[in-house]
């Protein structure tokens, strides 16, 4: 069943549908939070407030839409509440580090290493650079999904990328 027709049915009040839904965008929304707000905690709070939302904006969700870019939209917004709180409690600057996105997959005390690097150096990016940076590289979305998910222009998300690269 696609996620329109189950969104249609959740529409109609069917929880069951829903919860279809969400497991099968759990993981992939799981993985971005997480590495957008680089805190478990306040990852599963954006996913939950984000699941609350989707379940109580359902009236608003056009079949036209894909499903999992609506529910990104409402995902990346809970994240970026989320971390720009946190941003404007720290305060901070942080140099920025080198990412080797190739190396953070795989196994072993060396991956994780990585890994770990890898969470470091998108903690020390302002979430806005974060955002697109995790939406291109992370989650392989192409940059008009991004300008469609995160409300921003194309050219906008290409210089947040761009700009990235080069401090690199």
């Amino acid at each position: 069943m696609t996620d329109a027709a189950l969104a249609a049915m959740a529409r109609e009040g069917d929880a069951e549908a829903f919860g279809e839904l969400m497991k099968r965008h759990y993981e992939s929304c799981t993985r971005f939070a997480r590495r957008m707000l680089d805190d478990r905690d306040d990852a599963d709070d954006a996913l939950q407030e984000t699941f609350v939302h989707a379940w109580r904006g359902l009236p608003r969700y056009r079949e036209r839409d894909a499903f999992s870019g609506w529910l990104y939209r409402i995902l990346v917004n809970e994240c970026r509440r989320l971390a720009t709180r946190r941003w404007r409690r720290r305060q901070r600057f942080i140099q920025d580090e080198t990412l080797v996105l190739s190396a953070a997959t795989g196994d072993g005390p060396a991956a994780v290493d990585l890994r770990d690097e890898l969470q470091h150096a998108l903690a020390t990016l302002e979430p806005p650079l974060r955002e697109a940076f995790l939406l291109k590289h992370g989650e392989g979305l192409e940059y008009a999904d991004m300008s469609r998910v995160t409300g921003a222009s194309v050219p906008a998300q290409q210089i947040a990328i761009e700009v990235r690269h080069e401090r690199s």
